[in-house]
């Protein structure tokens, strides 16, 4: 803590000194007081949700295991794992919402 006390010294700060995040900073604590307000919008609007549904991605999938060369990881290609994410996604919402499943 002298440390610190020190520097703030020879740079005349006042150690301590608030700094406020703003709502676009993720995580922050207006982040998430304006993204409750939007949640709460949204029901206020379309009333309450029926179902709360999550979906991951499995880096194992068979879609992606064989698009990787045999020297690659998943985590090597973040476009090819968020790609097909994707697609997944789209087909868990057409068999939501067309299928009506």
């Amino acid at each position: 803590m002298n440390h610190l006390t020190n520097e703030a010294d020879i740079e005349d700060l006042r150690p301590g000194h608030v700094i406020i995040l703003p709502s676009s900073f993720q995580g922050s604590p207006r982040a998430m007081q304006q993204n409750y307000q939007d949640a709460m919008a949204i029901i206020r609007k379309y009333g309450k949700p029926d179902l709360f549904i999550t979906f991951t991605c499995n880096p194992t999938w068979r879609e992606i295991e064989e698009q990787l060369f045999p020297s690659q990881a998943p985590s090597d290609r973040p476009d090819l794992i968020t790609r097909i994410f994707k697609l997944k996604l789209n087909e868990l919402i057409d068999d939501i919402f067309k299928k009506h499943i």
